[in-house]
């Protein structure tokens, strides 16, 4: 049964204008390279976002670097991140996290929006997540209206989620610093709105290698093999592979004319650690395999990158707030649960800051990262009322 005070809130945040908004966001392309379409959606949002209190800003990316196909590393642009700033100097303070970058370049087919059935919206980042965005500010909007002076918090939406959020990583460690719980506005975890429990790490690494350039046939004995010292390298780490650790091997750049033994080469990999542990044991894996390819093949290895997303458990403190949010689901008659997935998001980076995070507020829809995304548009009401409720009875003492 709901108080007053939560029957008014949770109207309040159904009412919002949040198809009206998803429509017109997503019409923009905002593709995590796209940086005058990020920049077009951020101008979007920091107007939307104005209807709150407190300091609002449009913050730079952290400095990050890249390494080309030939090994080098050069800086890499990326858009502007929307960071407000409520009411710091409250009790209760709460962290809310969602992404304005999509999947979908500037060129790629997948740009319009459109009805794909009743009650079901398709375009490009109608589900992930620009929909997440409007439940976002829909709950805190109804929030505010009601007043709860108790309650302070920060919003991060950052441009570069879609590509691991190397640039905004600092400023959502920054933001989380001595907040109570987060919730992030990914899509539901599947389309029933189950949320995304425990994930796992993500480590993103550029392995060069270089070797000795040599006659292929008169002298190859003097050359030293960069591409057969990355293929070497990548089976070593391939072969660590086990049940807490993914391993995927993805793309070797390098090599030349077939008369060359090639001198430079550039391994892709990705590692997915499912804890703590198997991602120290993930960091021994490279390390051992490095230095094994480095001996045998007489080479130099040089290593960038590394787990930008670290694994997020499901510890003490985050089935606490996950309870809390399926409790609120049970009073406004939504059956809440949740599993454990394999996809990696800024709430791994959140949760690694110490603070419980349900990072799958946003709205019911599916296939996304594919030109068949689609949004349920009834669940729009449904996660903003759900939101609404889950911030307004943390900011009433509830325990985690």
């Amino acid at each position: 049964m709901l108080e007053r005070v939560e029957q008014e809130i949770v109207a309040r945040a159904a009412d919002a204008p949040m198809l009206d908004q998803v429509t017109a966001w997503a019409a923009i392309n905002s593709g995590s390279r796209n940086l005058a379409g990020l920049a077009a959606v951020a101008r979007r949002l920091a107007d939307a976002f104005s209807a709150l209190p407190g300091e609002m800003s449009l913050r730079d990316a952290a400095p990050v670097e890249a390494m080309a196909t030939d090994g080098t590393l050069s800086p890499v642009a990326y858009g502007q991140n929307l960071h407000v700033k409520v009411r710091p100097e409250a009790p209760i303070q709460l962290l809310f996290t969602g992404h304005m970058d999509t999947v979908f370049a500037v060129d790629h087919p997948f740009q319009t929006v459109f009805w794909r059935d009743e009650g079901v919206l398709g375009g490009p980042g109608v589900a992930d997540m620009k929909s997440g965005l409007a439940v976002m500010l829909a709950a805190l909007t109804a929030i505010e209206a009601i007043g709860v002076p108790q309650l302070g918090y920060e919003i991060v939406v950052n441009s570069d989620e879609e590509i691991g959020s190397a640039g905004s990583a600092p400023l959502i460690a920054e933001a989380a610093r001595g907040k109570k719980a987060a919730l992030t506005y990914e899509p539901s975890a599947l389309p029933d709105g189950t949320l995304a429990g425990a994930r796992p790490g993500s480590g993103n690494f550029s392995i060069r290698i270089e070797g000795r350039a040599a006659h292929a046939g008169r002298n190859p004995e003097e050359g030293r093999n960069a591409l057969l010292a990355a293929a070497d390298l990548a089976l070593r780490l391939a072969a660590g592979k086990n049940p807490g650790l993914k391993v995927n091997p993805a793309k070797i750049d390098g090599g030349g004319p077939n008369n060359v033994v090639p001198d430079r080469a550039v391994l892709r990999v990705n590692l997915r650690p499912t804890s703590p542990a198997d991602e120290a044991r993930a960091r021994a894996l490279i390390d051992e395999a490095v230095a094994a390819v480095a001996a045998a093949h007489e080479v130099e290895v040089h290593v960038h990158g590394g787990f930008g997303r670290p694994p997020k458990p499901m510890d003490a403190k985050a089935r606490s707030l996950f309870e809390l949010v399926r409790r609120c689901g049970a009073d406004l008659g939504q059956d809440i649960s949740w599993r454990d997935t394999g996809g990696v998001c800024d709430g791994n980076n959140i949760a690694a800051c110490g603070v419980p995070v349900v990072d799958t507020m946003g709205a019911r829809g599916g296939s996304i990262h594919s030109d068949q995304e689609y949004l349920i548009t009834a669940s729009l009401a449904e996660r903003a009322q759900l939101s609404a409720l889950t911030v307004l009875r943390l900011a009433h003492g509830g325990n985690l």
